[in-house]
């Protein structure tokens, strides 16, 4: 299960109207890379991935991810803390 920090539901609102000003599909989706996790803005999900609905953002997570989605300076970096 994914869950946010408020701070984090704020960067991923702002990130999302943003990212939308120039492209209407555009989403933050969150994968695996290396031993870590990955955020990036995509146009769409990925077979499989769970599509998170809050009332200001979408987030496509890869199947299997699970924490608590948080925020850490410097520059508003976002990370997964496990679960």
């Amino acid at each position: 299960m994914i869950e946010f920090t408020d701070w984090a539901v704020q960067i991923l609102r702002r990130s999302h109207e943003a990212a939308r000003r120039f492209n209407p599909d555009a989403t933050v989706r969150v994968f695996r890379k290396g031993a870590g996790v990955e955020f990036a803005l995509v146009d769409g999900p990925v077979a499989g991935d769970q599509v998170v609905e809050r009332d200001d953002f979408t987030l496509y997570v890869e199947q299997g991810i699970d924490g608590t989605i948080d925020v850490v300076e410097p520059h508003d970096q976002v990370v997964l803390r496990a679960a």
